[in-house]
This record gives structure tokens, C-alpha cells and sequence, in this order.
């Protein structure tokens, strides 16, 4: 696996977990959780996904709100609001990565951790997001 992808897993475990239990962001930006150790570069970029998520968290989840069409926010499954959340600022602030790399790691992601729709339904938002948010696409 490479890095990049590996630190993108490492954020969405980070960023889910802060939905789920009582913890703090540098509790969990120790990356003492973690079965096995990683390299610095990967846990410095997945620290850079995880904290700039939550710094953007509010705009971010308008942007899922807006394009979750028929779906009620509160009803998106936890997993999925986390991969798109982690997406959507990686596809606004992480320029130098192609949209079409982070959309397709956010599939990636979904399909593995998600349920049997989870690619498709982050593929669509994904996308849309893509063609209506970002300046250069």
C-alpha cells in the first residue's frame, strides 16, 4: 500500500474514531492507536487530513448537505460522512493532488470500509463536488 493511500485509511480511522469516542484531536494525532507503526511522512500527512477536516468541518458538511440530495444528513452512515468530510478538504485545500486521485481513494475507502453502496453514493457526491465547487475542474 502506498503511502499516501495508507495515510489517507490512517485519517479516516482517526476521524472516525472522533465521532465515536471520548477523545482528544493530539490524543488521537499520537497515532498510539495504531496496530503497527508507521513512517512520518505518512502519519504527517494523515495529521494534515485530520486536523484540517476539523478545522473546515462546518463548511464541509454544508457542501455534503447540498449535495446529498435526498438524503438526510443525520442519516448518512458514519463512515461515509467521514470519508467525504476527509475528501472534500483534501479535494479544496490539497490542490497539488489530482481530483481525480482523491475521488477515487474516497471510492477506495468506502467499498472497503463502508456498505454495498457506500463507493457509489461517495462517487456521485464526490463528483459533483468536483464539478460545481472546485475552480480548476
Amino acid at each position: 500500500m502506498g503511502k499516501r493511500r495508507k495515510s489517507r485509511e490512517i485519517a479516516m480511522q482517526a476521524l472516525y474514531m472522533l465521532n465515536s469516542v471520548d477523545c482528544s484531536i493530539d490524543e488521537i494525532c499520537t497515532f498510539e492507536w495504531l496496530p503497527e507503526p508507521s513512517d512520518q511522512d505518512t502519519l504527517t500527512f494523515s495529521e494534515k487530513i485530520i486536523r484540517g477536516t476539523l478545522h473546515k468541518i462546518e463548511q464541509i458538511d454544508d457542501i455534503i448537505i447540498r449535495y446529498a440530495k435526498n438524503w438526510k444528513f443525520d442519516r448518512i452512515e458514519s463512515i461515509d460522512k467521514t470519508i467525504l468530510r476527509m475528501s472534500i478538504y483534501s479535494l479544496q485545500n490539497l490542490t497539488e493532488i489530482p481530483a481525480a486521485v482523491t475521488i477515487n481513494e474516497a471510492i477506495e475507502l468506502g467499498k472497503r470500509f463502508g456498505g454495498d453502496n457506500s463507493g457509489t453514493f461517495i462517487n456521485g457526491i464526490l463528483d459533483s463536488v468536483r464539478k460545481h465547487e472546485l475552480h480548476n475542474s
